[in-house]
């Protein structure tokens, strides 16, 4: 299940591994859920902070990217 949902950036902790960039990510949703993720640069806008809203795409409820909103 594919789904598109609004949420704000609790952490984020860019890192790399290898020479590749990744990001380790908290997002908080409207249901005051908190799911982590690990995401590679090419899912996460540059320049994204603590306390950015997004939009979280979820593909059977792990985030796979987000985007500014």
């Amino acid at each position: 299940m594919l789904a598109e949902e609004e949420a704000l950036v609790l952490e984020v902790e860019p890192f790399d591994l290898h020479g590749v960039r990744y990001y380790d990510l908290s997002v908080g949703f409207p249901d005051r859920s908190v799911q982590q993720a690990r995401l590679g640069a090419e899912s996460v806008p540059d320049g994204l902070q603590k306390g950015d809203r997004v939009l979280a795409t979820r593909v059977a409820n792990m985030v796979i990217s987000v985007r500014r909103a």
